[in-house]
């Protein structure tokens, strides 16, 4: 899982990860009618997009298949940070400009992760 989301896949990953449970193209297609117009091919051509590039799990349930994401939100963000960092030319720079750049509540949550998990340190 390495590419990034369009707008509407991020709409429908958004909706799978806070439904907290497996749900069918039908009910994402309501949730997503609210701010939008989409046909059911659409929402179920991009969910079965999502499906094949390993984003989502799917199984049979009658005639239709529930999904569900493979990764929860902040894993998959995790992911999109460490790809992003690695595809950095010079990764400490690019970690002291995302560190300038963190508001006290990101600092602070950055701070309760690594008690948390602390860094891990070379032998000596």
């Amino acid at each position: 899982m390495t590419r990034g989301l369009g707008g509407l896949e991020t709409a429908i990953m958004d909706l799978l990860w806070s439904y907290h449970r497996p749900a069918s193209v039908r009910n994402v297609l309501e949730d997503l009618r609210r701010d939008r117009d989409l046909a059911y091919t659409t929402v179920m051509t991009v969910m079965d997009k999502l499906y094949k590039k390993g984003f989502l799990k799917r199984r049979p349930q009658g005639k239709a298949y529930v999904y569900e994401p493979l990764l929860t939100k902040e894993a998959f963000t995790a992911q999109q940070m460490r790809e992003t960092l690695a595809g950095s030319g010079n990764q400490a720079a690019t970690l002291v400009h995302f560190l300038e750049r963190l508001s006290p509540e990101e600092a602070a949550a950055l701070e309760t992760a690594l008690r948390v998990f602390p860094l891990r340190r070379p032998h000596s």
